[in-house]
């Protein structure tokens, strides 16, 4: 036996193939086809994502026939030729000629694959892709190639036909293929469908290519490998036995192939429960359960239920996404460690299932359109699962699930954040069985409530009374904290150095009633964990329901899994036009997780319940609605703004750009945050849809075409802050009309500052209103850069200690009016005394003091668009890709979820983005980056060409001087 036989072999096999033209013609089909496939058959550009998931479509159908012309004249040829008979005298083992022409086939293959490695590049030159896909792809067409490879060969070895090889090999691959494809399991019951899966070579491919490396399917086809490859030494091994030969030794193969065989196949059965045994080599570990995921089944005490409602009959843009939800619920369950059930229910065949689906939860089946060849149909599907927890529920249907997206190849239908909506639905549900029973147990320590609260004799009348009620409140909550809950009481007026040690600690300045009563208190409520604490707002009822209010608000704070509150503020509608910036989507999006609270802050005081406060494109804030911002942050709380020097209405007659006054240019300008009064433009642009009338023979049309718009500042992963969880994992954001942010680094050097977001270098300034795209001759007339060209900051984060921007002025809140009405004489008559004390009832006294500085744990975010977040806005940028723009949204909630330390959950749903998206293309440029990608693949065929040329005639070189008796 020849130790480099094997070598031996695959040279040999290799100097054939490339010995003929056909092989170069081969390996540039391969490479024309599978670019025609990528480019237009799976639409790459339409999909407008980063990634290379289209070469790969196809490809479990293109390796089939790859494989059969490959491997159809292996042996057939040596049949054929009567070759075969020698190669049986060879003093070199069958098999290391079956391993010698398997080793030659894939070498081929993987050089069939090595042509289209230049198009992931390219691609990832354009927008950075998640690699590990990628990789995984070409694995996974390895394994799946190889186990074709393997079939050929047994096949090739069994006729001397060629055309029979090559027919035989693509029908069973086919056929195994076929198997786990929807083509066949829609036919059948789920069990049935699962041993089909089980059996598909293309299922198993599936799993592997979108970066999930599963031991269960890596063995899979390194089984059948050993097993295709075992077949063919067994057959070869036959012919040489003679007809006289030892009956025992022909038993013996017969018995120990069989043995491999079953074995084999036995190990595949045994090893499918092992669900564990996978690696998820995407970028983030989208395709496993997220920290946040296992923390929230971690804390289930009950049995958590999750049923899904999905139909055996549905939509076929549809049916692909069911197993991909099947296989993340049996993730759940399994993370679980048996308190998560996952019940399979299927209305269509049950109709007692159907009822309760209705009654109970609500969940009627849905009319789809399917239309077939010859005709149309409505089928009544369902797409649901249900969440239950301790007698609470949350209902998901299809339309939290997936997401739609219009491109050219047609409608899209994926998947939207499966993980992220369920785990969602578990917070949900666990939280409100948490909240129906005990609050306190959601927290990891034990909290300490400080009451800063003056003698009742130094109290004005309304707060003695409402200090009885709090401490007879905090009596009850502490109890029924179980140790979870301490009380302090400290009257600060009793010891000067406690309020010099509070004011220096929390800001907080003796209060008074109003200008007339000028007697100093305090009444100051703080709430600490032992690592950092917050001030409690007082509650805007001084009751029994407003002290709940607040201490529920607090404790959520330092809880987890809990709903938490959200402030937003809004401009409001103009009373005129009904006109206005609007924000739906953004407030329909935070519900989903938070408690939406919509407020004005007319009244100076942010809803104590609130944990964050988001202050968007404000106008003209009065000195009221900007205290209440100034001690929300001096509180420790987090403020985020989308605000802007600009204005831009949008109308049917166009746009029109207006200077806008925010109300809190000096509040920011005090915190060292300066927003210039200009519009920033960038060559880094999204595109703007408008519409262009032309003339086709006379007619006139029109028609909408994307237009660069540098007004769109487009910002991608490399001119964002990763390391911020703002903005961590965004694909893109796009500023519209922004303005450049200037930061002060002398007033925030004892503060942390993270740039969010900023310009490319290219981009300018402007001051001018005339913003809307020109158009001439039907083509769009380019904006010209005007002046320097530098980058520019556009989001910023400042997180630290603040000094209020109120430390020295009046409180805002104590009533202007009280000395005017000092000076009026008494009322005149009884009925004027009356009409007063009825004004003065309905008057409600406001108590507040000026909290002077602020914790570390304070954060002032800004957005330097006043548009950032409005609807028609987002669906002007979505309308660019057929779906709607939700990026500047997953912004805005990164940020809340930032502020109340829902860090988990942000998590999931930054690595669960889709790919990154492509930069905007004309179609001048998709065309060139489709030529240069089949330059390059034709180039890589002439440089193999030029390879084997060269080492041919090296070697035919060698050969001529040994015959001639030379050194070789």
């Amino acid at each position: 036996m020849q130790p480099n036989a094997i070598r031996a072999i695959v040279r040999k096999e290799l100097m054939q193939f490339f010995a003929s033209p056909i092989a170069y013609l081969f390996l540039a089909a391969f490479a024309a086809v599978t670019l025609f496939v990528f480019f237009w058959g799976e639409a790459f550009f339409a999909r407008n994502l980063a990634d290379v998931r289209p070469l790969f479509e196809w490809m479990p159908v293109l390796l089939i026939f790859l494989s059969a012309a490959l491997t159809m004249r292996m042996w057939s040829e040596e049949r054929r030729t009567g070759t075969l008979e020698f190669v049986h005298t060879l003093p070199v083992a069958n098999w290391q000629f079956v391993l010698g022409k398997f080793f030659a086939c894939l070498l081929l293959l993987a050089l069939a694959l090595v042509l289209t490695l230049p198009l992931p590049l390219t691609v990832n030159m354009l927008s950075p892709i998640d690699w590990g896909p990628v990789w995984a792809a070409y694995l996974a067409t390895l394994l799946l190639g190889g186990t074709y490879l393997a079939l050929g060969l047994f096949i090739s070895a069994h006729t001397q036909n060629q055309i029979v090889s090559l027919m035989l090999t693509a029908l069973i691959g086919g056929v195994l293929y076929l198997i786990g494809t929807p083509t066949l399991t829609d036919w059948v019951g789920e069990p049935l469908a699962s041993i089909f899966k089980a059996i598909g070579t293309g299922s198993r491919f599936e799993s592997i290519a979108r970066g999930v490396l599963d031991a269960r399917d890596l063995y899979y086809y390194l089984s059948l490998i050993v097993i295709f490859l075992g077949l063919n030494l067994w057959g070869l091994e036959r012919e040489r036995w003679a007809a006289t030969g030892s009956y025992q030794h022909h038993a013996l193969w017969r018995r120990g192939t069989a043995l491999v065989v079953i074995n084999l196949l036995l190990v595949n059965i045994w090893m499918a429960p092992l669900t564990s045994l996978r690696l998820d080599v995407t970028q983030g570990q989208r395709f496993s359960l997220g920290k946040a995921s296992y923390d929230y089944l971690s804390r289930l005490h009950e049995p958590l239920i999750i049923k899904a409602y999905f139909s055996k009959n549905t939509h076929p843009l549809l049916a692909p996404l069911v197993p991909q939800i099947k296989d993340l619920l049996n993730e759940y369950q399994i993370a679980g460690k048996g308190k998560v059930k996952v019940v399979d229910i299927d209305p269509t065949e049950d109709q007692q299932a159907a009822n309760d689906a209705a009654s109970q939860y609500g969940i009627k089946p849905v009319p789809f359109q399917v239309s077939g060849r010859y005709q149309a149909s409505v089928v009544n599907a369902y797409f649901n699962l249900v969440v239950s927890y301790g007698g609470e529920f949350q209902t998901l249907s299809y339309k939290d699930l997936i997401d739609i997206k219009q491109g050219q190849g047609g409608i899209q239908v994926q998947l939207r954040n499966p993980e992220y909506d369920i785990t969602r639905a578990i917070k949900r549900v666990l939280f409100a069985y948490q909240t129906k029973g005990d609050l306190y147990s959601s927290l990891p320590h034990a909290l300490n409530l400080t009451a800063y609260v003056s003698a009742d004799n130094t109290l004005p009348k309304e707060l003695a009374g409402f200090k009885t009620d709090l401490q007879k409140q905090l009596q009850d909550a502490s109890k029924k904290a179980g140790g979870k809950l301490n009380i302090h009481w400290v009257d600060p007026n009793s010891d000067l150095s406690v309020a010099k040690k509070m004011e220096q600690q929390w800001g907080f300045k003796p209060m008074m009633a109003s200008l007339l009563n000028t007697t100093p208190f305090y009444f100051y409520l703080t709430l600490d964990d032992g690592k950092q604490g917050m001030p409690l707002q007082l509650p805007e009822n001084l009751n029994d329901q407003g002290i709940k209010q607040m201490l529920e608000a607090g404790v959520k704070h330092f809880g987890s899994g809990l709903m938490h509150s959200v402030a937003l503020v809004t401009p409001p509608m103009n009373p005129m036009t009904g006109q206005g910036l609007s924000f739906e989507q953004l407030q329909s999006h935070l519900s989903e997780n938070y408690n939406v609270i919509p407020t004005d802050l007319k009244d100076g005081i942010v809803p104590s319940e609130a944990e964050s406060l988001l202050v968007m494109a404000p106008d003209s804030l009065t000195d009221k609605q900007r205290f209440a911002i100034d001690q929300y942050l001096m509180k420790g709380g987090t403020v985020m703004l989308a605000t802007s020097p600009y204005e831009i209405s949008i109308d049917q007659s166009g746009l029109k750009a207006s200077k806008h006054t925010s109300g809190l240019e000096d509040w920011l300008k005090h915190y060292g945050v300066t927003i210039q009064p200009n519009l920033v433009m960038d060559p880094h642009n999204s595109p703007f849809p408008m519409p262009v009338n032309r003339d086709l023979g006379g007619v006139q049309v029109q028609e909408w075409v994307m237009m660069n718009y540098p007004y769109f500042v487009d910002v991608r992963p490399g001119a964002m802050d990763a390391k911020v969880p703002v903005t961590e994992g965004l694909p893109q954001l796009t500023f519209p009309w922004a303005s450049p942010i200037s930061i002060d680094s002398k007033l925030n050097q004892s503060r942390k500052v993270a740039v969010l977001a900023h310009s490319s270098a290219q981009s300018w300034l402007s001051d001018k209103t005339q913003v809307l795209p020109r158009v001439q001759g039907g083509q769009a007339i380019p904006f010209t850069p005007e002046g320097k060209r530098s980058s520019e900051d556009l989001a910023v984060a400042i997180t630290g200690s603040f000094d209020s921007y109120y430390a020295d002025k009046d409180n805002p809140l104590l009533k202007q009016d009280d000395k005017a009405a000092a000076a009026k004489p008494a009322a005149a008559t009884p009925a004027d005394a009356a009409s007063k004390d009825a004004k003065d009832k309905q008057d409600k006294p406001v108590f507040s003091g000026i909290i002077a500085r602020s914790p570390e744990s304070a954060r002032l975010i800004v957005f330097a668009s006043n548009h950032l977040l409005d609807d028609q806005v987002m669906q002007l940028l979505g309308s660019a890709n057929g779906s709607t723009y939700m990026n500047s949204v997953d912004a805005m909630q990164n940020a809340v979820d930032w502020s109340v330390e829902e860090d988990g959950l942000m998590a999931i749903r930054a690595r669960s983005q889709y790919s990154h998206t492509l930069p905007a293309m004309d179609d001048a440029g998709r065309q060139e980056l489709e030529y240069f990608n089949y330059f390059l693949a034709l180039a890589g065929v002439v440089i193999i060409f030029a390879i084997v040329r060269v080492r041919s005639r090296r070697r035919l070189a060698r050969h001529q001087a040994l015959l001639l008796g030379g050194k070789a």
